[in-house]
């Protein structure tokens, strides 16, 4: 028997859940009617928190869950298996193989400092360490000439030494491998022939873009992954296969898209950023739905990370900046990424006072395990969650639809006992402090991506998401002076949600260099030619009636520039037969775009040549299925106000209010995954798409 409100599961369903790092969320598709399951998760072991949200999923439609998995063709996983690595020290044993007289690539990093007056700081250790960074003999040229030819025995030696020293994985980075890779390759093979069952990445094969530091970081980060994914992701398909699970696995990647698991095996880092990559995808969707098409400012607000995206014009932020840390002091990936900050500031995050006394909330957090304090799970500390519950936004009987109770005196006790009472204040004085204090430091990262990049938030729509995100989401909102904010009928679980509307992707990339002064028409035309065969291939994997799409771009500069940007192919521009008028132009407007001006009289240089082929095969409508709560429609309870403290307020079930009804604040909206504050001077309304919209414009 299926749960109340809950029709029968279809003979066909897809499956796509995110492992955030307290809940992890799982999305049933079945015959495009949703139905959102959260469960939380378990970081020692992140399998086991999927295959609870999926028991408790086939629970709901009253099924078994090997019935329920048997009648999934797709399980999309979105993961933060890969960043919690990297963050923790938790990767394998990797050695470095450079060109002889360069062993210090990734000391050196691109030669910036974070802070170049601040001569107290240690000068950052690279990624992997010196003892094991090993030079080997022969030299390429720029151009691609052998200089020097390999020294096989020196290879030979290197790898005696590898596995004296149990190196786990290695990365292979020869200078200018992207223009003749013959050396690199090589020693890929015999790395593979007298090192058997090491994983090694070879940097032209991963990363074939210009600049040393940055095929070599990404080469062996992703090196450094291989081995804790390949058997993450082994262990999920057996277990996934044991349960009943018979269709395809796909892997959420930090561009935006999904890809196999075979594929996310073979280059893990493309999963570093998995889960808040989708989240702007998400967001592009449902203020699309809305008519908002203007700059739109993605908050997704979950346990453990708030995180913030910027769409603009409808375009996904990407960046080719991404760190593993603080730029200059961590790491750089080498790849594009959805471009999305974050910040230590969830439900989970911890309140706590400095020896100073003074507050902070975040960034470390309560996560799953024991988690914040109302949670009756063992935590002891007070956290955002807690403070919330005790300003009446939370229903301790209504917390994940009434699966969980939450225990209120337990949270007034931990804030009472660590805050509170050390700073004089009452309790609710006290749980209000730290709901302002999280506001303030998410407010921030919302104006490092707006306001630092001269874009004034009052011209914006928010999108709030995650399930904190309507907690405080009016009170971000005011202070940006953001107009309207939307809250998804998915935005519980936005990131799964975004995997559902993802695309299977693949980015290939070819160094060609050449400027518009003396413009190489033929070594372009086969830079596409090569990039077009390679789309192709990706494409054969797909039925007939995949819809396809390739987005070429290519990387370009003015003379003397250091870094290049990445420019779009306009529609007009025809590679196989290119004219640099048109490349030139289009790469002045990108310049014009990004730094507010053009030096039209400048030639251009072009660097590299790019192809992100897409394809999508599941284009349905999806609506959230609608569990209406039993109980009247409209309840009543006592929230804390700002400036106020105690006020009436009503209570509305988010999923029964009817299409265009306004709500008034003060008022609580919930759902069983999500509760929404609404402040005074604010007016809420469900639209016809089914998300709520809530306008501070034109509040009565």
């Amino acid at each position: 028997m299926a749960a109340p409100g809950m029709r029968s599961v279809g003979a066909s369903v897809t499956l796509s859940a995110d492992t955030g790092g307290t809940f992890t969320d799982l999305i049933v598709d079945t015959e495009g009617e949703l139905h959102i399951f959260k469960a939380l998760s378990t970081p020692a072991d992140p399998t086991s928190g999927v295959l609870d949200a999926v028991e408790l999923a086939a629970a709901a439609y009253g099924i078994e869950t090997a019935d329920l998995l048997g009648r999934a063709d797709v399980f999309i996983h979105g993961t933060t298996r890969a960043i919690n690595a990297l963050l923790t020290g938790g990767t394998a044993r990797t050695a470095f193989l450079t060109s002889e007289g360069h062993p210090d690539i990734l000391l050196f990093r691109e030669g910036g400092r974070a802070n170049p007056f601040d001569f107290s700081q240690p000068y950052p250790e690279p990624f992997v360490p010196r003892s094991l960074t090993f030079e080997v003999p022969g030299r390429v040229a720029a151009d691609g000439t052998i200089v020097r030819e390999l020294d096989e025995g020196a290879v030979l030696e290197i790898i005696g030494r590898l596995a004296e020293l149990e190196v786990e994985a290695v990365g292979v980075a020869l200078l200018w491998s992207i223009i003749n890779p013959e050396h690199e390759r090589h020693v890929g093979e015999m790395l593979e022939r007298h090192l058997p069952g090491t994983p090694f990445t070879l940097s032209h094969q991963l990363n074939p873009t210009l600049r040393e530091y940055r095929r070599a970081s990404s080469a062996c980060i992703d090196a450094s992954l291989k081995p804790l994914m390949a058997d993450y992701l082994r262990t999920l398909e057996r277990r996934l296969g044991c349960a009943g699970f018979r269709g395809e696995l796909l892997i959420v990647t930090s561009q935006g898209g999904v890809i196999t698991a075979e594929e996310a095996g073979r280059a893990p880092i493309h999963t570093i950023n998995s889960g808040p990559s989708m989240a702007p995808v998400a967001g592009r969707k449902y203020a699309a739905a809305e008519g908002e098409v203007r700059a739109v400012i993605v908050a997704d607000s979950g346990g453990t990370t708030f995180d913030v995206s910027l769409v603009r014009d409808g375009v996904i932020p990407r960046t080719r900046e991404t760190w593993i840390g603080l730029p200059q002091l961590g790491h750089i990936t080498g790849f594009p990424s959805v471009d999305v900050k974050s910040i230590g500031a969830g439900g989970g995050s911890v309140a706590w006072l400095d020896d100073g006394g003074l507050l902070h909330v975040g960034p470390r957090s309560a996560g799953a395990n024991p988690g914040p304090a109302c949670y009756g799970l063992g935590g002891q500390e007070p956290t955002f969650t807690d403070a919330c519950l005790v300003l009446g936004y939370l229903d301790r009987d209504f917390f994940l639809g009434g699966a969980m109770s939450l225990d209120e005196a337990a949270a007034r006790d931990a804030i009472s006992r660590h805050i509170a009472e050390p700073l004089g204040l009452g309790v609710e004085e006290a749980a209000a402090a730290i709901v302002e204090l999280a506001t303030e430091e998410m407010v921030g990262a919302i104006e490092e991506i707006t306001v630092h990049q001269g874009l004034d938030p009052r011209s914006t729509v928010l999108v709030g998401a995650g399930g904190a995100a309507g907690l405080n989401i009016v009170a971000i909102a005011s202070r940006l002076g953001c107009p309207r904010i939307l809250i998804p009928e998915t935005g519980a679980a936005l990131s799964a949600s975004g995997a559902l509307l993802s695309e299977l992707t693949a980015e290939f990339a070819v160094t060609c260099f050449t400027s518009s002064l003396d413009f190489d028409r033929a070594s372009v035309a086969r830079a596409y030619a090569t990039l077009q065969e390679r789309c192709d291939a990706f494409f054969a994997r797909f039925p007939a009636e995949t819809v396809r799409t390739v987005d070429f771009s290519y990387e370009g500069r003015y003379p003397r520039q250091n870094w290049e940007i990445e420019v779009q192919l306009p529609s007009t521009a025809d590679l196989a037969a290119p004219e640099p008028d048109v490349l030139v132009a289009s790469f002045h407007d990108a310049h014009r775009r990004v730094f507010a001006l053009a030096d039209e009289l400048a030639p251009v240089e072009f660097v590299s040549w790019r192809a992100r082929a897409r394809a999508q095969m599941r284009l349905r409508e999806r609506r959230l299925a609608r569990d209406v709560r039993s109980g009247p429609a409209t309840r009543r309870r006592q929230i804390w106000l700002a400036g106020e403290g105690w006020a009436p307020a009503s209570v509305v079930d988010f999923d029964a209010l009817p299409e265009g009804d306004q709500v008034f604040g003060p008022a609580v909206a919930e759902s069983s995954f999500t509760t929404v504050v609404l402040t005074r001077a604010t007016v809420a309304w469900k639209s016809r798409s089914g998300n709520l919209v809530i306008d501070l414009e034109t509040a009565a």
